[in-house]
This record gives structure tokens, sequence and C-alpha cells, in this order.
């Protein structure tokens, strides 16, 4: 997730406009009305530690310039896609003359309207990235490994996309890995059905006041303590974004809030679902809130050794709920 000025002033302005944007407030609900088990066997703490600890530990740091890290990050997520007998593929494009990658895994019927699922495993500068963007990455291919069981059940096609080029100097450009592949869709009238996108899902906090607002009034809306999950939607998506919210509640053992912006505003679309929105697609980011609690957010202290790896697999295990209603009923 790119770094912006001004980011905390856009949110109060939010505010002080008036009825610019929509809050949900997760609630979960009792275990029988369950209507969807996320998977007889849930998000495995052990198999997204081991993802985050292999992208943490590749040096130098795995952004655009580093590519060779970069490229070891993408095999690795190439080859853990590989293991689950899915249908793998590669997006190649170039930027400035240097060769990137897409890494697609596709679940289900190859006809249909998609679901798709995406995460970026590049950094910032040259920051371990943990949260930013191991974490996402991790949940990314545990969501896969949970998906694989189920795929005979699924109706849609879903598709998980690992991108690089989230983070600047690429971010807000056509050389982001998802407009890549958010306007492949679009140029070949592929119809989506909704985009989940994984961004930062791995810092939380029991500390009181570990959650940060830009202001006041924002602050009475939300809990003041960093131990949930944030559904980030934009206007005239609000169905949408409540669905994946009461879906992932449903499954998860963690508190799911939810919030629509006006897509407009540069902090409504801070990682790739902007380039589904661009497209006429309907997206939602999942997220820890990033920067307003993360102390570590783009710091080489980033690393695995803050991240919460139980709240983490409860996203994952909401995340998968989600992803399975969408591409089965």
């Amino acid at each position: 997730m790119p770094a912006f000025h001004h980011l905390r002033l856009l949110f109060g302005l939010l505010l002080v406009a008036g009825g610019l944007f929509f809050i949900g407030r997760g609630r979960r609900p009792a275990a029988a009305s369950l209507s969807l088990p996320v998977s007889s066997m849930p998000a495995d703490q052990a198999r997204l530690y081991a993802d985050v600890k292999f992208l943490t530990e590749l040096h130098p740091a795995r952004n655009y310039r580093n590519l060779t890290s970069l490229n070891q990050a993408a095999d690795y997520i190439k080859a853990e896609f590989g293991k689950l007998g899915c249908r793998v593929t590669e997006q190649p494009f170039t930027v400035a003359g240097r060769r990137y990658r897409n890494i697609i895994a596709c679940f289900g019927p190859t006809d249909g309207e998609r679901v798709v699922v995406g995460a970026h495993y590049d950094v910032c500068d040259d920051t371990p990235g943990a949260d930013d963007n191991a974490s996402a990455v991790a949940g990314l291919l545990e969501t896969a490994r949970l998906l694989h069981a189920r795929a005979p059940q699924l109706r849609r096609p879903v598709e998980l996309v690992a991108y690089p080029n989230e983070e600047p100097p690429f971010f807000a450009t056509e050389d982001m890995g998802s407009f890549v592949h958010a306007q492949a869709l679009h140029e070949a009238e592929v119809p989506v059905r909704a985009m989940l996108c994984y961004e930062m899902i791995g810092y939380f906090s029991d500390r009181p006041g570990s959650q940060r607002f830009p202001n006041a009034d924002l602050a009475s809306l939300f809990p003041s303590v960093g131990n949930f999950i944030i559904v980030v939607g934009r206007d005239g998506e609000e169905a949408f974004a409540r669905r994946v919210q009461q879906l992932m509640q449903g499954a998860a053992r963690l508190d799911v809030q939810r919030i629509n912006l006006p897509d407009s505003l540069s902090l409504a679309g801070l990682s790739d679902h902007r380039n589904y929105w661009h497209f006429g697609f309907p997206a939602v980011m999942i997220n820890d809130t990033a920067f307003l609690r993360n102390p570590h957010y783009h710091q080489p202290s980033d690393t695995i050794s803050t991240l919460d790896f139980r709240r983490m697999a409860e996203v994952v295990n909401g995340a998968v709920a989600a992803v399975l209603a969408l591409a089965t009923e």
C-alpha cells in the first residue's frame, strides 16, 4: 500500500462534507445462522507463517528495481499454486524495459462471471514488507489451498492473482500489475461478479487506543482497539460491500467492519482494487487499516515478528467464505 501525504486530512474532509460515505459496523451472527461453512480445513497458521517467512527473507528487498528478488517471489507463488493442480498462468508485461509478471491461478469452470481475488507481492523501498504485503500474499496462497478442496462446488470461475508494481513509483499508473489484469478482463469482455483485494491483513493490537483516527467524529464510529479487519468499498456498491462483510463475519472469529467511500478520493483506492473500479467492476479491499494502526508501515521494522497469525487466519477464513458464496450462489 502506497504512502501519501495528507491522507488523514482527506479522511477528515469526508466527515466535514457530510453524507459522503457510509460506514457499517460488523456484528457476529450466531453460529446457527451460518449457511456456508468455510471448510473442514480452516486456514493454517503454520502455512501462513512459512509464506511470510520466505517473502520477508528475500534479499535484496522485492521492490521494482530488484528483479531477481521480485522474480523469486513470483516463482514461489507460482510453485505454490502449481502444487494444487489448478490452471496456473503468467501475464507478463514490460515497464521501462523491465519484464514483470502477474501470476494467476484459476479454479472452477472456465466460463461465466468471474470472482477475482488479488494481492501485490512487491514492497516499498528496501523494507521487508511483512504486513505490506507478505501477509496478503500468504492470505492469497492459503485461499488457493482452501479453494482447492472446494473447487468441484464452484459454479463460477475464481481467479487468484498476484501482482507486482503496486508500490511507488507505479501506484496509480497503468504500469500496476492489477491495471494490466483488469484491463485485460475488460478488453476481453469478461464479466466480473466481484473482486476482493487482500491488502495488509496481519497487524492487530489489543492495546486500548491502538486504533488511530484522523478526527474524533470517525473515532466515535469505529472501535478504538485495533483488533478488527475492515472491508473498504466505494459509493454506489454498499450492498456488495455489506454482503462481503456479512459473509466474512459469519465465518471469522474476528470483528469485521465496513466503510464505503467515493472512489474519486485517493483514500478510497489505496491498493489494487482501484483498477477494477476503473474498468467498472465491483471491488473491495480487505485491510487492517495500514498506517492508521500499524506503526511499522513502510519501515524496516515491518517484520514477521509483528504479525498476528491467529487473526490473519481468521481473515482468510472469512474471505474464503465470501469467495465461496459469491462463486456458488
